[in-house]
C-alpha cells in the first residue's frame, strides 16, 4: 500500500515507518520538523529512513491545507501521528496545541473525506481517561474528565473522526498510546531524562514523590498495534495500545541504574499538574481484533534504549 504518514520525523512515526517499509508499502513522511524538541534527532530519524527504498519525504506542515492536500493525494491509507506531545509543554502552548492537534486534525480528516481516502488510523492517548481513577482503563470507560489540554484534544480528535465516521463513512481507527519508549524517543519523555541525567551525574527530578505507576510500552510493540490497525481497517475503533503491565516508577528508574552502571542522583517533587498516579491499560479488546500481543519487558526495553543512547550521543 502507499502510505500517508504524519509526523515521520517523530518518536513513533520513524518506527512506524522503518517497519513499513520493511515489508514493501511505499511511504510517504510529511512533517515539519518542529523545534518542540532537538530538531537533529529529528533529522537524524529522516536521514536513516531516507536510505531506505520506499520512502519519500515532505517538508511541511498540517496546518497548511493546500500542501498537506497535495502531499496526501494517491495514499491507500493515512497514518496521524502528528501533534504536539505531552501534557506539561501544553500549560505553556495552549494557542499551539489546540491548532495543531484540533486545527491540524481537522485539516486531515477532511482531506481523507475530499480525497475519498479508504482509511484513516489516528493517535490518541491515555491521557483521554484524566482523572478517572479506574485501573485496568477500558476503551469503554468515561473519558469526559480529563486534567490536561493535551487529553482535552485527543478526546477531541476521537469525536471528530466518530462524527466525520457516522457522515462520511471513513474508516476511522484511534489509538489510546500507553507511555512509549524505546530508541530513539523523545528528550522531554522519563526515560530518556532520567537516563541523560543519571550518565552526566546530575539530579533526576522525580515527581509524585517516586510513588507513581506507568503502563510502560516499547515502541516496537506500539507499531505492531498501529501496523495491525492500517491493515483491519475496521469502519469505526478505538483502542487501548499498551503492555497491559504496572510498572513501579522507582523500579524504571532502578532498571535505569542497572543499564547504565551509575546509581543516579534523585531529588522528590510533588505530583504535577495534569499527572495522574497511575495508568495501566485493559488491551484484551485490542488483542482479540488486532492480535496485538506485545512482547518487551521493560527490564528488556530499557537496556535497548541505554544502548541506543549511548551509541548515539558517544558515551
Amino acid at each position: 500500500m502507499k502510505i500517508f504518514l504524519t509526523g515521520a520525523a517523530g518518536f513513533i512515526g520513524f518506527h512506524t515507518a522503518q517497519r513499513l517499509l520493511a515489508r514493501g508499502d511505499e511511504v510517504v513522511g510529511f512533517d515539519n520538523v518542529s523545534p518542540y524538541y532537538d530538531p537533529t534527532l529529528k533529522e537524524a530519524r529522516l536521514k536513516i529512513l531516507s536510505d531506505i527504498p520506499g520512502f519519500s519525504f515532505i517538508r511541511g506542515d498540517i496546518l497548511d491545507r493546500p500542501a498537506l492536500a497535495d502531499a496526501m493525494k494517491g495514499a491507500d491509507r493515512v497514518c496521524h501521528l502528528a501533534a504536539l506531545a505531552g501534557v506539561r509543554y501544553s500549560f505553556e502552548h495552549p494557542e499551539e496545541y489546540i491548532a495543531i492537534n484540533i486545527q491540524g486534525f481537522f485539516h486531515v480528516l477532511d482531506e481523507v473525506k475530499k480525497q475519498k481516502i479508504n482509511g484513516l488510523v489516528y493517535a490518541s492517548s491515555s491521557s483521554v481517561y484524566g482523572g478517572n481513577g479506574k485501573l485496568p482503563a477500558e476503551e469503554t470507560d468515561r473519558t469526559d474528565n480529563q486534567l490536561s489540554l493535551y487529553g482535552q484534544n485527543k478526546k477531541d480528535n476521537e469525536l471528530m473522526a466518530h462524527t466525520y465516521h457516522h457522515l462520511y463513512e471513513i474508516p476511522v481507527t484511534g489509538l489510546r498510546f500507553f507511555t512509549v519508549y524505546g530508541p530513539y524517543g523523545r528528550p522531554d519523555m522519563a526515560l530518556f531524562l532520567f537516563t541523560d541525567a543519571t550518565l552526566k551525574k546530575q539530579t533526576m527530578q522525580i515527581f509524585g514523590e517516586g510513588k507513581m505507576q506507568r503502563d510502560f510500552t516499547y515502541v516496537e510493540d506500539i507499531v505492531s498495534g498501529i501496523v495491525a490497525s492500517i491493515d483491519k481497517n475496521y469502519p469505526e475503533e478505538i483502542f487501548n495500545l499498551g503492555s497491559g503491565r504496572k510498572e513501579e516508577l522507582m523500579d524504571f528508574i532502578s532498571m535505569i541504574e542497572q543499564a547504565t552502571g551509575v546509581e543516579g542522583k534523585k531529588e522528590f517533587l510533588p505530583m504535577q499538574p495534569g499527572d495522574v498516579r497511575a495508568s495501566l491499560a485493559d488491551i484484551s479488546h485490542a488483542k482479540e481484533k488486532l492480535g496485538y500481543e506485545p512482547q518487551t519487558m521493560i527490564k528488556d526495553g530499557i537496556p535497548k534504549f541505554v544502548e541506543w543512547y549511548r551509541s548515539y550521543y558517544k558515551l
